[in-house]
């Protein structure tokens, strides 16, 4: 699971910065209320989590986004996967966001350092990681490397399975074209990719000001090995879309199926997107709620917002 030399991002002036951030703000008022957001310290990073929590008590689930995204993007997902316990969005270090990256964390052992540090400090309970793209990788990375405080990891669409070829360069580059078209036009390419964030202003105006304005630590995982995947053992739930860019149906249940607790499921959709989110959101909710461990702990210092 190989990654090349990352450099730790930064922004390109203070402007910059302040343009995003006043974006950022507009962006997370797609979040369900009442929602709370803090920093969290550990050795490589200061961290900015989001926190929905309705029902503080039980085993977390915590969002890891794709790379060049923030937690914003979580909004349609978030009061779902709260039934049963608290939902954390993790702003990941060496993207566009307010976290503070002080340390390379593209490198496998370091990204699984730097999250069994974090998960540590959200709850004594064991997590329900839920990664999309560039976070499904970690969340991979994490089970095979630190999986003591894993409950189960449910991967939407994520990278590390398979080598990025010309459909998804294809796709992203189509996609942040269409980003910048008019709304009627934007409105049908949409539903062309699959990508009904494309019509929530407040998401494009945030991902226009961080890729503009941020000089992001380069992400490109390393694909992990079959002996990789075989190493995984706690519950996983994959979820690829039947039109994705990242991988293949038939790719997804490949290397799905090498890993021993695996679900695979092929759902409407693209990389860029998945259609009947409610549908999906019962999916994963019922997996996190099928593979609860149970485990109690005391509550944590960093206990985020305490």
């Amino acid at each position: 699971m190989l990654a090349p030399k990352a450099e730790v991002g930064s922004w390109v002036s203070e402007a910059a910065r302040e343009k995003f951030m006043a974006a950022y703000e507009r962006a997370f008022a797609l979040w369900p209320q009442p929602w709370e957001e803090f920093d969290v310290e550990t050795a490589t990073a200061t961290t900015r989590v989001h926190a929905y929590r309705p029902h503080p008590g039980g085993e977390p689930v915590v969002l890891l986004t794709g790379a060049g995204y923030n937690a914003a993007g979580w909004y349609p997902h978030v009061a779902a996967l709260a039934e049963d316990g608290p939902v954390y969005g993790v702003d990941m270090p060496g993207d566009p966001n307010p976290s503070i990256l002080r340390a390379p964390l593209t490198p496998p052992a370091s990204s699984a350092a730097w999250l069994d540090e974090l998960l540590g400090k959200l709850s004594d309970r064991p997590a329900h990681l839920v990664g999309m793209s560039y976070g499904g990788w970690v969340a991979m990375n994490q089970a095979v490397r630190a999986p003591g405080r894993v409950a189960s990891i449910t991967l939407l669409d994520p990278a590390g399975l398979t080598k990025l070829d010309a459909r998804f360069w294809w796709w992203f580059t189509i996609s942040g074209l269409a980003s910048l078209t008019p709304m009627p036009p934007r409105r049908r390419l949409a539903r062309w990719l699959d990508s009904p964030a494309m019509l929530e202003q407040e998401l494009m105006s945030l991902m226009w000001a961080g890729s503009r304005g941020y000089r992001m630590e380069p992400k490109f995982p390393g694909i992990l090995t079959d002996d990789e995947l075989r190493a995984i053992d706690v519950p996983v739930l994959l979820i690829a879309g039947a039109r994705s860019a990242m991988l293949t149906p038939a790719e997804a249940r490949a290397r799905g199926s090498l890993m021993p607790h695996a679900e695979v499921a092929i759902v409407p959709g693209s990389h860029g997107g998945f259609d009947r989110i409610s549908a999906l959101n019962d999916r994963i909710a019922a997996f996190i709620k099928g593979h609860a461990t149970g485990k109690q702990g005391a509550q944590p210092d960093a206990a985020a917002g305490n």
